[in-house]
């Protein structure tokens, strides 16, 4: 007879997890102060990484379909480095004074804009059964949000020190990438060496899988993200809207996110257009929704391919967790790093089965 029939309970065991796992949460709550210095460091520093590597996942299957053909790897590199570094220096410095000069006309003319979009409120509301708590929350809503673009587009103007030291990072970047690119090889053959023998073939194929689960989604993004601007800004174009090369970048960028990046990309055109017309919104709106259609049957399908596999109810857990942890730029990222976590731990799980069955 068991002594203590409890220790062999699963309602036993999942109790003690629960709190094992609320002590943590509590550790962790009380070590807030000291993790958030050392994620703002580690931002920091590993942000130029980071990105690196992501444009290094981006160009590698080129440069390894060269190699294959007998190029060597550092000429394959240079070669498609040379053309990407050219095409997006090519852009940036076609794209950036147009869009700092429209920040800065959007900064100068932030009241006046404020205050055609109080006036089409008010008619509005003259001609509407909305509620008066609907109408006062509407009012303030518009006023809050005057301030918060003039503090940005100021912030974005006079905030030399953050310039410069994005430009640093930029200009770092391609350099970081670039030995990446040339020396990932290596870098794999390193990793794989530190790993004992009898679990090569095991980290190898964990490797693969992961590779095979992102591969076209990330690569993939950029190309959709590009098409979606260029779509954007092109509508934007046709119906007029003030600052379409700003208002496309935004939702060129936002629709890397799952679900939510085409309202969070939509928002700020829909606001400019409310100081214009509500025919100028009624035309957003309608830009916007044949860019998504356009996307979601034709573009991404052909671009992207499989899918990631994820619920749709996971994806939105990962864009609320990224989203907290880091902003706009966690939810960027937190589907493929999910994805990516999701493979590991199917890995594990499978050899946490294999050693049990032995």
């Amino acid at each position: 007879m068991n002594p203590n029939p409890w220790a062999g309970s699963r309602l036993f065991r999942g109790l003690v997890y629960t709190i094992l796992v609320l002590v943590v949460l509590l550790l962790l709550q009380q070590l807030k102060p000291v993790l958030l210095v050392v994620y703002g460091f580690l931002k920091a520093v590993l942000a130029p990484f980071i990105i690196a590597m992501i444009i290094s996942y981006v160009l590698n299957p080129v440069v390894t379909l060269l190699a294959g053909r007998r190029v060597p790897r550092s000429v394959a590199v240079l070669l498609i480095y040379a053309v990407f570094v050219a095409a997006v220096t090519v852009i940036l410095l076609n794209a950036i004074p147009m869009i700092a000069e429209q920040v800065e006309q959007l900064n100068r003319h932030a009241p006046e804009l404020t205050m055609r979009a109080q006036n089409l409120m008010d008619r509005l509301n003259n001609h509407s059964f909305l509620p008066e708590s609907v109408r006062k929350a509407v009012d303030k809503s518009l006023i809050d949000l005057e301030k918060r673009l003039a503090e940005a587009a100021l912030s974005f103007m006079n905030n030399i020190g953050s310039m410069l030291n994005a430009v640093f990072i930029a200009f770092i970047i391609p350099f970081l990438a670039f030995y990446i690119l040339k020396d990932l090889d290596a870098f794999e053959r390193a990793i794989i060496n530190y790993v004992p023998r009898s679990r090569r073939q095991g980290v190898i194929r964990l490797f693969k899988d992961i590779d095979e689960a992102l591969g076209s989604y990330i690569r993939g993004q950029f190309i959709v993200c590009a098409i979606v601007g260029l779509l954007a800004y092109t509508g934007y174009l046709l119906i007029g809207l003030p600052y379409p090369l700003l208002l496309a970048s935004f939702v060129a960028i936002t629709n890397v996110i799952p679900y939510l990046g085409p309202f969070i990309g939509a928002a700020p055109a829909l606001l400019v257009a409310s100081t214009v017309s509500l025919k100028m919104v009624l035309f957003t709106v309608l830009v916007n929704t044949l860019c998504q259609i356009i996307e979601g049957n034709v573009v991404s399908p052909q671009v992207v391919g499989r899918s990631l596999h994820m619920h749709p109810l996971t994806i939105i857990f990962a864009l609320l967790a990224g989203g907290e942890i880091a902003g706009l730029i966690g939810m960027i990222l937190a589907v493929p790093a999910f994805a990516a976590a999701k493979v590991v731990l199917q890995h594990l799980f499978a050899y946490y089965i294999r050693r049990k069955t032995i």
